[in-house]
């Protein structure tokens, strides 16, 4: 086990490495200026001079493979720089913003499972009953309705015709329910039907007649023999999500002006804050890729056999 974590942990090196190679190039592919976003979030009239002013305190005008050098040195320091708007340190508002989306990501994740987690279940061991037609019902609702507009469905439905929860904003536990709902049902719909099909096959394992010939109780081949070989393939579908859970509520944020991390990105972009983008879009590589490395770790520990594998997942 811990020659795999090793290879895992050092395989994830050259994945950042690529990462902040493509984030270096993306600003020279950019039509964006940041020296003059800059001046022009500064409201200062951008010239000749102070433009090339700007690019050399930016290290723009040094050549790439330096650029590429020095970004790598910040980012492994986790220094975004300072926000053309702010004037602090992108960082600072990142940690500022991010706990609500983390509260709103774990929420919607926590709802997710304890919902699908049962009915995928049920759904599968009483294939084609009440719970597998429920569980298609969601799935298709889930598959069709973007987030944006069902949470605008919630808002009409549940925030101004009934009354029962505000419109957006945060400050309670009733501002987290709506928008908790909308970013979970999706993967509801998703868990369910993976877990369903996941339970489906394992009933139809050798080891799942065997263990009824030899007479043990129904209840003890479901939970310890189906459910524990139906749940790995959900973990990893659980693991692919986590990442875009905590960089994807930019939508459901904007919809119910939830302060978080997604929306300040959607300002930043508005606004041309270079420095915020780009720590954004690093931040949620690194998300990516720590999500991709727990589930890897979480599937060696339920199956040490992949670790003996070398780790394929």
């Amino acid at each position: 086990m811990g020659v795999f974590l090793i290879k895992r942990i050092l395989s994830v090196i050259p994945i950042l490495l690529l990462a902040v190679l493509i984030l270096t190039g993306l600003i020279h592919l950019s039509p964006v200026d940041p020296a003059q976003a800059y001046l022009s979030a500064a409201h200062i009239q951008p010239t000749d001079e102070l433009l090339a002013a700007k690019r050399a305190e930016f290290g723009l005008d040094q050549p790439f493979y330096q650029q590429y050098f020095d970004a790598v040195i910040r980012l492994a320091q986790l220094d975004f720089g300072t926000s053309y708007l702010s004037g602090k340190p992108v960082l600072e508002d990142v940690l500022l913003r991010l706990p609500p989306t983390v509260e709103l990501a774990l929420t919607s994740l926590l709802l997710a499972l304890v919902v699908s987690i049962p009915l995928g279940f049920l759904a599968g061991i009483k294939k084609n009953g009440f719970f597998d037609h429920l569980s298609r019902v969601i799935a298709f609702i889930g598959a069709s309705i973007p987030s944006f507009w069902l949470g605008y469905l919630f808002i009409f439905f549940f925030a101004v015709k009934l009354d029962w929860f505000p419109v957006g904003g945060t400050g309670s536990v009733m501002h987290l329910i709506l928008p908790a709902l909308t970013l979970a049902f999706p993967l509801i719909a998703l868990y369910t039907r993976l877990l369903r099909g996941s339970v489906i096959e394992a009933l139809n394992e050798p080891y799942v007649l065997f263990a009824r010939t030899r007479g043990l109780k129904e209840g003890r081949i479901l939970g310890k023999h189906v459910l524990r070989m139906a749940i790995p393939p959900m973990i990893t579908g659980l693991g692919m999500n986590l990442g875009k859970l905590l960089t994807g509520t930019i939508i459901v944020e904007t919809v119910f002006s939830w302060p978080g991390f997604g929306r300040y990105f959607i300002e930043a972009i508005f606004d041309r804050d270079m420095p915020v983008i780009q720590g954004y879009v690093f931040l949620a590589a690194l998300v990516f890729i720590g999500s991709s490395l727990l589930v890897d770790i979480i599937q060696a520990v339920l199956d040490p056999r992949l670790a003996k594998k070398g780790g394929t997942v």
